[in-house]
């Protein structure tokens, strides 16, 4: 009975245990699957022609003979999509058609004062002009149609003028039949809202294939090009075709947004057909080709992280986390041997061992704060050096976060080290310390980079500390260790605190979690490799 009680319990306990692992693993699956799913989109994606001269221009890549190929190509479709909106444009904004009528009415005078005609024949021709540019000026003003037309029924009786012949006047009436025509095909009443919608259709189009040919060139290089990604550009697509607004809901106070197809707020316009345009010729605007981007781990990025990858941010990442653990490592396994081969068992070790418990639990922002105090604005100066965050102060800190870790991690593998190997050591004359270099610390290795494997998963993933005392979000290699660095942890928080930005470059964000998931991953095989090889080597394999 005794022993089938012992059995029933040793298989739920068992049962649990598997259970538990199994919850863990389901758990991680569901956290990690779609972080991986999107941040593989920062390497495998489709490429439009706008990441293909974006690489050709930021980073020297591609063939330029192809690439301009196909801007050829794709421009020819893009010239037709912007003949259509500043085709119907025109009609839209009264400033600009009174401007042109302003620029005729100033060049024709010019024309008439070159002639030196008489003063009295030079104030009638120009009075005249004067009146055929205010009709124009008033018709461009109006809505109603019948109005405008009689304006410009004014206007054009006097094409036939012989005033007139052989002059930049006879631009009046060329502007008149454009907008006759004009009026024709809108309705000039919801000119402020087809003004609006046209705003944001240019918005978008500018988001979608970049600046317009002969402008001038963007400060930002983000700005530069259009979307570099067929992911990016659908979202771009949606604006043109669609609108968003924030409606009320029947017997409801609150609002939702919906969407409105533009196709209906211009139905009857000439600018009907560009909505079908847009979905047919997506593809020959943007030419998107499957695209592998494996220099994402090399390359530098550009400001705001919008292009570009996460090369620097993976040295700064590994130059912190080595140098931290090069403090950590030899401190903390001194610290164990003191306190399990030298110090007494009395209060103040266990007052010793109670502090590093706590020091264990601390929040990495408290870290963090004492980094800058202590190693930024003290040690620093206290040095010669300026006071600033840099690799040095960012890895003390990171090391001191740790420590407590590595100092517990390698007390209790030096306490697990069988007393037989110290005493036959001693036994056979060796020192006190000989015997500890020699004969425990080789047997605790194995348990000490157990340690090391925790301690290294949690620096490089750290961002509190190392947002006070050494990180950037910008900025070139360091040179020493008194420059600061770029880190994938604080990268990807420098994202994600912006939110248009992140909004705008998902991929890039969830591509350096993936990457500083997959350095960790990385970095613990070698330290269990190199585990696994010192186990073996004490087993005599």
């Amino acid at each position: 009975m005794k022993f089938s009680f012992r059995y029933i319990q040793d298989k739920i306990f068992t049962g649990f245990a598997t259970g538990a692992a199994g919850l863990l693993v389901v758990v991680l699956l569901l956290v990690l699957t779609p972080m991986v799913y999107r941040g593989t989109k920062a390497v495998v994606f489709q490429g439009t022609i706008e990441y293909r001269k974006m690489q050709l221009d930021v980073f020297g890549r591609g063939d330029i003979e192809v690439i301009a190929t196909e801007k050829a190509k794709a421009q020819q479709v893009r010239d037709k999509l912007y003949a259509m909106i500043e085709g119907f444009k025109k009609g839209l904004d009264v400033d600009v058609l009174s401007g042109r009528a302003k620029n005729i009415y100033r060049n024709y005078g010019k024309e008439i004062r070159d002639k030196e005609l008489a003063s009295e024949e030079f104030r009638r021709r120009r009075e005249l002009s004067r009146k055929i540019r205010n009709e124009l000026m008033t018709a461009f003003s109006l809505s109603d149609k019948e109005q405008i037309k009689a304006h410009l029924d004014n206007v054009l009786g006097y094409k036939d003028n012989t005033d007139f012949e052989g002059t930049s006047a006879k631009d009046f009436f060329a502007l008149a039949e454009e907008f006759s025509e004009i009026v024709e095909n809108i309705d000039l009443k919801r000119r402020k809202e087809y003004a609006n919608s046209l705003g944001e259709i240019e918005g978008a189009v500018l988001k979608l294939l970049g600046p317009l040919p002969g402008d001038a060139v963007p400060a930002l290089v983000q700005d530069r090009y259009g979307c570099t990604r067929m992911d990016m550009a659908k979202v771009q697509i949606d604006r043109v075709l669609y609108s968003q607004r924030w409606v009320s809901q029947a017997n409801n106070d609150s609002l939702v947004k919906v969407k409105i197809s533009r196709v209906q707020q211009f139905a009857g316009t000439e600018m009907a057909r560009l909505f079908d345009f847009v979905e047919n010729n997506a593809d020959a605007m943007l030419m998107p080709k499957s695209t592998f981007y494996w220099q994402y781990f090399i390359d530098d990025s550009t400001a705001g992280h919008y292009f570009g990858g996460v090369g620097h941010e993976i040295i700064g990442t590994l130059l912190l986390t080595i140098v931290a653990m090069l403090f950590a490592f030899p401190l903390g396994v001194i610290s164990a041997a003191y306190l399990v081969e030298c110090a007494s068992d009395g209060p103040v070790t266990r007052i010793v061992r109670m502090c590093i418990n706590s020091l264990a639990g601390v929040p990495s922002v408290v870290f963090g704060l004492f980094g800058l105090a202590f190693f930024v604005l003290y040690l620093l100066p206290l040095m010669g050096a300026l006071s600033k965050g840099c690799v040095l102060t960012a890895s003390l800190t990171l090391g001191v976060l740790t420590l407590p870790v590595m100092i517990r991690a390698s007390e209790e593998a030096i306490r697990a080290v069988p007393k037989t190997y110290k005493e036959a050591s001693l036994g056979l004359g060796a020192t006190g310390l000989r015997t500890f270099v020699k004969v425990t610390l080789p047997a605790a290795m194995p348990g000490i980079l157990t340690g090391v494997i925790l301690s290294i998963s949690r620096v490089a993933g750290e961002t509190a500390p190392v947002l006070f005392t050494g990180a950037v979000a910008l900025g070139p290699l360091p040179k020493s260790l008194f420059d600061p660095a770029r880190t994938l942890s604080y990268g990807s928080y420098d994202i994600a605190v912006g939110d248009r930005l992140a909004m705008q470059v998902p991929h890039n964000q969830y591509g350096m979690v993936v990457t500083l998931v997959l350095l960790i991953i990385v970095l613990n095989t070698a330290a269990i490799f190199l585990r696994a090889k010192i186990f073996k080597k004490l087993k005599g394999l």
